[in-house]
């Protein structure tokens, strides 16, 4: 039995250039789950902590039915409320939002063939093994982002606003136009990479 590794299926979702690009993207599935406050906190800790066994969960069900699949790189959309905090430019927002004011959404990508039905079970496996509250707020969910700006960012979470004013000029020469969420997609593990080491993926979609 092949294991599915959707990194190398898709292998240009996960690749990105260190200088702005403009690419297509498909509607894609994810395994999710929502939340708010700072990236550091313990609640952020304990939302990613609650994604990853469902994810896994989900993985072995696959498995039984010879439908193996690698457990693809963490991702997440950011946001903030646009009513408070006014209308910002992209590599003004991280410097000039508290940490604890994002909104945030965590995705873990999974193969087409995973269902609502096999999520609700996952969760339910979950639920029995350990006494994690927040299954239950993990969903399948599909990102339609279409045409997206995109840039690989390396080094330091705070160092990116470095890398999105480039991504700024880039929309401003090109006249175009936000129209969606911040995208991230975490090609280190950030748990375990030295902060100059990580490798990022930053996404906006634009029209």
């Amino acid at each position: 039995m092949e294991k599915l590794d959707l990194t190398k299926k898709f292998k240009s979702y996960y690749t990105a250039k260190q200088q702005p690009e403009i690419i297509e993207l498909p509607s894609v599935p994810y395994l999710t789950i929502t939340g708010k406050g700072d990236p550091s906190s313990r609640a952020f800790a304990d939302k990613l902590e609650t994604l990853y066994p469902v994810a896994y969960a989900i993985k072995f069900m696959a498995k039984a039915t010879a439908h193996d699949f690698t457990v693809p790189k963490l991702e997440g959309l950011w946001w903030f409320d646009d009513e408070r905090f006014g209308t910002l430019t992209m590599e003004e927002a991280p410097l000039r939002i508290p940490r604890d004011e994002w909104y945030w959404r965590l995705l873990i990508r999974m193969p087409d063939f995973v269902t609502e039905a096999m999520v609700e079970e996952a969760k339910a496996t979950v639920s029995k093994k350990k006494n994690i509250p927040s299954v239950a707020e993990t969903s399948l969910y599909t990102l339609a982002e279409g045409k997206v700006l995109q840039m690989l960012h390396v080094g330091p979470f705070d160092r990116e606003p470095e890398t999105l004013l480039q991504m700024q000029k880039f929309i401003e020469k090109h006249n175009l136009k936000k129209n969606g969420l911040h995208h991230e997609i975490y090609l280190s593990d950030f748990r375990k990479t030295a902060p100059e080491k990580l490798k990022t993926i930053l996404r906006e979609p634009v029209k």
